[in-house]
C-alpha cells in the first residue's frame, strides 16, 4: 500500500474510533446511575425469615351492663317542658340510687329541649325536653329486675342496654398469648415444609384486638312485665404479626 494510502486509511479509521467513543460517552450519560450495595452483592447479607400471623378468641362472660334510660317532656313552653323534666330525672334518679347505683357509675349521656312543630312545619307545636341517663350497672343477672324498676317506678321512657366486661385486659392477654401460639404454629409448619429450622421472634406486633358483645336490648316502657335479658358471651379477639428468624 502506498504511503498516501496509509496515510488515508489511519485518518479513516481515527474518525471512525474518535465516532465511536463520542457516541459512548453521549450513551453513556443518558442512562441512569446504577448503585450496587453491598447487600446485593452477598447473599449471606440478605435477612431471611417467615413473617406469619396468628389469631385468638377468648369468651367471656360479660360482667357490666350499660343501661340507658331515656325520659322526656312535653309542653307549650321550653321553660315548661325543662321543668317539668326535671322533676321527672329527680324522681328517676332517686329510684335509680335506691337500687345501690353509686354515683360514679351514674352520668347524663344526652340534654335537648327544642321546639316541637306542626305537620305543615310552620308552625311550633309545643316544646319537649328529653335527657339520657346511662347506668354502669354490675350485678348483669339481675339486670330485668333494674329494668322494671326504672321504667315502671322510675319513670323512664325508653330503654336501652348493652353488655361488657368491667376490666377487659386479662382476657385481652389470654387471646394474645394464644395468638402468638397459633402465629408459631403456622410458622413451624411453614418451615417444616421448606425444610428450614425456625429460629427466634425477632419482632411482635398487634395487628387488631377487638371485642364482641353480645346483642343489646331496646325497649319501650311497659307496665306489669317481668323483663327477662339473657346475657350470653361476649367474644374478645386479636390478631398479631410474628417475624421468625431461621435457625
Amino acid at each position: 500500500m502506498s504511503a498516501t494510502l496509509r496515510v488515508v486509511a489511519v485518518s479513516i479509521g481515527f474518525a471512525i474510533v474518535s465516532t465511536l467513543a463520542v457516541a459512548a460517552i453521549v450513551v453513556a450519560a443518558n442512562r441512569p446511575a446504577l448503585f450496587v450495595s453491598a447487600a446485593t452483592t452477598s447473599s449471606s447479607t440478605i435477612e431471611t425469615g417467615i413473617l406469619t400471623t396468628g389469631d385468638a378468641t377468648v369468651s367471656r362472660k360479660p360482667d357490666l351492663a350499660i343501661v340507658s334510660a331515656g325520659i322526656h317532656s312535653q309542653q307549650g313552653t321550653a321553660a315548661g317542658a325543662q321543668g317539668d323534666l326535671a322533676a321527672k330525672t329527680a324522681k328517676l334518679v332517686g329510684r335509680i340510687k335506691s337500687l345501690g347505683v353509686a354515683d360514679r357509675d351514674l352520668s347524663t349521656a344526652g340534654y335537648w329541649v327544642g321546639p316541637v312543630y306542626e305537620p305543615s312545619g310552620q308552625n311550633i307545636q309545643a316544646y319537649r325536653a328529653t335527657q339520657q341517663l346511662s347506668i354502669r350497672w354490675h350485678s348483669v343477672d339481675t339486670v330485668g329486675k333494674t329494668l322494671d324498676a326504672i321504667m315502671q317506678e322510675g319513670g323512664a321512657t325508653n330503654i336501652t342496654v348493652s353488655f361488657g366486661l368491667a376490666d377487659s385486659k386479662s382476657a385481652q392477654a389470654e387471646a394474645r398469648s394464644q395468638a402468638i401460639a397459633d402465629a408459631r404454629s403456622r410458622a413451624q409448619a411453614m418451615a417444616s415444609a421448606a425444610g428450614v429450622k425456625l429460629g427466634p421472634v425477632v419482632r411482635i406486633s398487634d395487628v387488631s384486638t377487638s371485642s364482641r358483645p353480645p346483642v343489646g336490648y331496646a325497649m319501650p316502657a311497659a307496665a306489669g312485665v317481668d323483663t327477662q335479658v339473657p346475657v350470653g358471651q361476649m367474644d374478645v379477639q386479636v390478631t398479631v404479626e410474628v417475624d421468625f428468624a431461621l435457625g
